[in-house]
């Protein structure tokens, strides 16, 4: 991983002028908006791009935008579960959650990895809140319906997996305007009081949509979309989506992201992103600058 520069004295000060003065029209732009940030990947492991990334939510807050992030877990979910001899499996993308599964998922999302992202966010400057669905009866689930992709006949049982039923953003929204960062582990509760294990990019689409995001961005492990030939696909539309998956060039983990991606769009959110998490301060080269980044997804 290159190391991220702290020393910018080797740039002229016309240069660092003209860099700074470049990302003034986007905090004009965005100021007072909404930005969902889907956070996962590598960027949650390596400790530069965790440094990187909460200065980059820090930031985003001071100039007047309202970021809004919900993490995953999937490597320090399977990490866990194989120190407890527990194999993970997977179906169409989804973790099969039976209910020992579901404890572990808990202790991980709404634990270990909520709270090292929250104190990264605090260490950087900023005032983060952890949150699971639970929280201002956030998020309510259901058993998620899980069809078969090639024979809708079928459904298979993916144990404690949720649905969305409804979000209500009003603890979201409560700490959005005490100039806090909520911190969403993406956990939702039945009409039971049980648990469910929901797929943090469906979280985030969805929450991005009831917030009426202005963006929503997902850092991901690869530069965005790629073709059959490995290259870069910049602009993504449902009908383009749907060739894809249908030639198998997007598939497992992949299909919940892009079909969230695409609700989110298709309801209003303006702009959706996927984004190489590799690259340290993706968020603001993103947000802050005219450079083309990732994969952007249309509703048409």
């Amino acid at each position: 991983m290159n190391h991220i520069p702290r020393d910018l004295s080797h740039v002229a000060p016309p240069d660092r002028a003209e860099i700074l003065s470049q990302a003034l029209p986007y905090i004009r732009r965005y100021h007072g908006k909404t930005m969902v940030i889907k956070y996962g990947g590598n960027a949650m492991t390596d400790a530069q791009l965790q440094a990187a990334f909460a200065e980059d939510v820090v930031l985003l807050k001071l100039v007047g935008i309202n970021p809004v992030v919900v993490h995953g877990g999937g490597p320090q979910i399977e990490g866990l579960l194989k120190r407890l001899g527990k194999q993970g499996q997977f179906i169409q993308g989804m973790r099969v959650t039976d209910a020992e599964t579901m404890e572990v998922v808990e202790w991980v999302l709404a634990g270990e990895v909520q709270q090292d992202i929250v104190g990264l966010i605090n260490r950087a400057g900023g005032k983060a809140v952890g949150l699971t669905g639970r929280d201002g009866a956030m998020i309510r689930a259901r058993k998620l319906r899980m069809v078969d992709l090639n024979d809708p006949s079928v459904e298979h049982d993916v144990g404690q997996v949720g649905d969305i039923v409804s979000i209500d953003p009003g603890v979201v929204r409560a700490l959005q305007e005490d100039q806090f960062i909520p911190v969403i582990s993406p956990i939702g509760f039945g009409e039971n009081n049980e648990s469910y294990n929901i797929n943090a990019d469906v979280v985030a689409a969805k929450l991005a949509t009831v917030l009426q995001a202005e963006k929503l961005l997902m850092l991901t492990n690869i530069p965005g979309v790629l073709d059959k030939h490995g290259q870069l696909v910049p602009e993504l539309t449902p009908r383009r989506i749907d060739e894809l998956v249908a030639d198998g060039t997007i598939s497992g983990g992949m299909i919940p992201k892009i079909v969230g991606a695409v609700d989110a769009a298709r309801s209003g959110v303006r702009a959706v992103h996927i984004v190489d998490g590799r690259v340290p301060h993706a968020l603001l080269l993103e947000v802050l600058s005219d450079q083309p980044f990732g994969t952007m997804i249309r509703s048409h």
